[in-house]
């Protein structure tokens, strides 16, 4: 690297000298210019002029007179009519006050005009080929030589990963999936003893932060065969074609390397649906989705190379493509249960020092609804809170913070609120909070604040989900709703309806969207029965059709209004009941919020014991 360094370092001293030739030479002869034909004039009239030397241009009657004064000062004339200036200086020679010389018109200078700067660009050209082909002679003809080529992929092959299936904690049934893909890799006579195919494909499905991308380092890290890893945005560009040649180029290179694993990350970019974009069939991404398809199972025959890909939107796929003999698997990754939970949290705090009263099981079973990303935000911003506060440990009481933090957002206390701005909000936060511990498919409370939020919360109530749930049930969906309009009802009751805010504009939107879901999705009205009435699976923006119908009629879109209006009245009267019957516990909580501002779910349930 030194050798190539220091030649490199030859050849732009090379050009450096060379530009600086070129200037030296366009700056040699010049002086100041600024000198004019009327103080000339006037200089001759004075007597300062000693002698007068006029050096016309080719294309006359341009020129430069060279004026030498008696103080042995120079200065040159720039004239547009140099025979004016000879007139007048032929005037003073003849009067015997000056001398006056004439020179012959300059022959033109062939190598400075014309040959010098064809031979510096050349030299520049020389200089920038040889910086090419040095680069690419580095990159050894891997990934660095590939990507300098437009149309070359731009996998990168895989040295080798430290993750393994032991880093990869709670997807103990996808592991199993997997673990026979490598096990195929590593010994494929006994599967082929008995005629089994392995799978071509193998998808990856599931939210975001479940850890696909990680079980795919894990296949790298476990299977002992060359791993080319690519983003579904690599294949794309603006011009027809690229992408298709990469698809080529890359399971052309897969083939010299097979057996081996190609691991598409975020295939939705390229995989998309095909005749759903304002391209039609020569859409870049279509062309290359073709490409991918023949290589996965066309007529030619991709042995022993399995395509691993990842996506969270299964659902805009192209049908071909997840036909079984090209993803002849498909591997859903899901959010981890309550028992997937605790084995990430002690993954992620191997490398953390945790405190005695640090309780993984609880954090597990108060983390409902977490991803292993989620999981692992949550154990860093409690070690970055630890570390803010000087200590070397991680306490139960930093993960608390924490899980406020990345749940509803970080509390903003310098925040000045008037005192009738936060009695309203402490009232709104009350009701939400009493209607979470009485009803019983909801709660029990974990956090009741009046404390800004930096999502624009004027304060929070947070619920402690005890168990993680596969489905919802239509009481629960209620009790959701019921829980929802719980703030506004709080405010209605203290204040009176002419004083309600736009506080709850959230929680409307919320309580609105859930009975739709349950009139139109989940077929729970008994007017209009089990028919399912949403559109909502033809999104526009897939490309079906901009403007697609209703699969009903106007008169149908009536009756589920009402049904939806009749659901959130139903609610907000029976939510309206239980907090007149709790009207004190009310009052009683708004205080105590008032004057702790955040209270946690032992003081908050003690106001039911009084």
């Amino acid at each position: 690297m030194k050798k190539k360094s220091r030649g490199f370092g030859v050849y732009f001293l090379l050009i450096a000298a060379l530009l600086g030739v070129c200037v030296w030479i366009s700056t040699m002869n010049k002086e100041d210019n600024s000198y004019e034909y009327t103080q000339l004039s006037e200089d001759l009239e004075a007597k300062k002029v000693e002698s007068i030397t006029i050096q016309p241009n080719k294309e006359t009657p341009t020129g430069v007179a060279k004026v030498i004064f008696k103080n042995d000062q120079k200065k040159l004339l720039y004239a547009t009519d140099i025979t004016e200036v000879e007139k007048l200086a032929r005037q003073y020679k003849e009067a015997g006050e000056i001398e006056l010389e004439v020179t012959d018109i300059p022959s033109e200078n062939w190598f400075l005009n014309y040959l010098f700067p064809i031979l510096v660009g050349l030299v520049v050209l020389v200089f920038i080929f040889i910086m090419l082909n040095a680069r690419n002679a580095g990159g050894g003809g891997g990934t660095n030589a590939k990507m300098m080529n437009f149309g070359k992929s731009r996998a990168r092959l895989a040295d080798g990963s430290n993750v393994t299936f032991q880093d990869v904690a709670g997807l103990r049934e996808e592991k199993e999936d997997l673990e026979e893909i490598v096990d195929f890799l590593k010994s494929p006579e006994k599967y082929v003893q008995v005629g089994a195919r392995i799978p071509k494909g193998v998808l990856l499905e599931g939210p975001p932060g479940t850890g696909k991308t990680l079980l795919a380092k894990a296949i790298a890290g476990e299977a002992n065969v060359p791993f080319f890893t690519i983003s579904g945005s690599d294949f794309v560009e603006m011009f027809v074609g690229v992408g298709a040649s990469r698809v080529r180029d890359l399971f052309a290179e897969a083939k010299k390397n097979a057996p081996c694993i190609i691991f598409i990350d975020e295939i939705d970019a390229v995989a998309r649906r095909r005749g759903t974009g304002m391209g039609g069939g020569h859409d870049e991404r279509e062309q290359t989705l073709n490409q991918l398809l023949v290589e996965m199972d066309g007529f030619g025959v991709n042995e022993g190379i399995i395509v691993l890909a990842a996506t969270n939107r299964v659902d805009i796929l192209d049908p071909a493509i997840l036909r079984p003999g090209r993803f002849d698997r498909k591997v859903t990754v899901g959010t981890p249960d309550v028992g997937g939970r605790e084995e990430i949290l002690k993954v992620h705090a191997r490398k953390k020092p945790l405190a005695d009263d640090v309780d993984l099981k609880q954090i597990a079973q108060t983390t409902a609804g977490f991803t292993g990303a989620d999981l692992e935000n949550l154990l860093n911003e409690s070690a970055i809170l630890a570390a803010k506060s000087g200590r070397l440990f991680i306490t139960q009481e930093d993960i608390k913070h924490s899980f406020i933090k990345v749940g509803i957002g970080s509390e903003k206390k310098s925040k000045i609120i008037s005192d009738h701005e936060k009695r309203i909000t402490a009232y709104h936060e009350s009701g939400h909070a009493i209607l979470f511990h009485l009803l019983p498919d909801v709660g029990p409370v974990y956090t009741v604040s009046i404390i800004p939020t930096g999502m624009g919360a004027a304060g929070y109530t947070m619920p402690l989900p005890e168990k993680d749930e596969m489905f919802l049930t239509k009481s629960k969906m209620l009790q959701d709703i019921m829980v929802s309009l719980g703030g506004r009802i709080a405010e209605e009751l203290i204040f009176g309806s002419d004083d309600i805010t736009t506080g709850a504009s959230n929680d409307i939107k919320v309580a609105t969207k859930e009975a739709r879901r349950m009139v139109t999705k989940y077929g729970m009205s008994e007017k209009l029965g089990v028919i399912n009435y949403d559109d909502s699976d033809d999104e526009v923006f897939i490309g079906r059709d901009l403007a697609h119908p209703k699969s009903h009629s106007e008169e149908i879109s009536g009756v589920i209004d009402l049904e939806v209006k009749a659901i959130i009245d139903d609610c907000y009267d029976k939510a309206k009941k239980m907090l007149l019957e709790n009207q004190e516990i009310l009052h009683s909580c708004a205080s105590l919020l008032l004057e702790k501002e955040r209270i946690n779910r032992e003081e908050f349930e003690a106001l039911f014991t009084v």
